[in-house]
């Protein structure tokens, strides 16, 4: 049974995508409820999950370092749009999972904008641009060194193969949208929309920021619609 650097998941039947809930949270930060975590992690084995925690399993040995897993209830493998976001944060370590679920703003903000934007959870795959946990344990997140995302781009191809479906990138804020060049590079042709990052700290800093994410996630909306 695989396991993550966030804790061995329950057992998952090779029928698990289709045994997923049907209805999805209501409100962002769910995954603060204990039950509602261990429900998720119940699921983070399912069949549409399993190349992308290899990928993950495979940054972290690399790197040394704690990769979170993608939420069951996103589209894993069969998602057409990639967010990326830029780094895990240290609150990551109470789930283990990128998720807009999350008990963080940030990913209170990705809930409203993603519903918001009328995305399909579905269509989504959460993942950051720098995978691996940077921080030392215990202290405040911090910006990615150049270096780390020069390491973190070797990983871009691999995470693209795990993603048949992919329509449309959309890059969340200055550390993502570095990677603008080398997405480009590899698939060229490939949709791909510059938005704010959507923490807090940034989207109080004017109500304009608030408008580009929305009309970015539109935008991708509209790119989904088109294929």
């Amino acid at each position: 049974m695989p396991s993550s650097a966030f804790g061995s998941p329950a057992p998952c039947p090779e029928a698990c995508r289709r045994m997923l809930p049907r209805s999805e949270p209501d409100i962002p930060k769910s995954l603060a409820d204990p039950a509602a975590l261990a429900e998720r992690r119940g699921f983070i084995d399912a069949p549409h999950l399993r190349p992308l925690r290899t990928l993950a399993r495979r940054i972290a040995t690399e790197r040394s370092a704690a990769v979170p897993d993608p939420d069951p209830f996103d589209g894993g493998v069969e998602a057409r749009l990639l967010l990326l976001l830029e780094t895990p944060g240290p609150a990551i370590v109470r789930t283990g999972i990128v998720s807009r679920d999350n008990p963080t703003g940030t990913a209170a903000n990705l809930f409203r904008f993603l519903r918001a934007g009328d995305i399909a959870r579905a269509d989504t795959l959460i993942w950051n641009t720098v995978p691996w946990v940077i921080h030392v344990e215990g202290a405040l997140n911090r910006t990615p060194r150049r270096s780390e995302q020069r390491l973190a781009e070797r990983y871009l191809d691999p995470l693209l193969d795990c993603l048949p479906h992919l329509a449309v990138v959309v890059l969340a804020g200055r550390i993502a949208g570095a990677v603008r060049e080398p997405l480009e590079r590899l698939r060229p042709g490939l949709p791909i929309v510059a938005i704010p990052h959507p923490s807090p700290t940034f989207v109080c800093t004017s109500p304009s920021v608030r408008e580009r994410i929305l009309t970015g996630f539109v935008q991708a909306r509209t790119l989904l619609a088109s294929t």
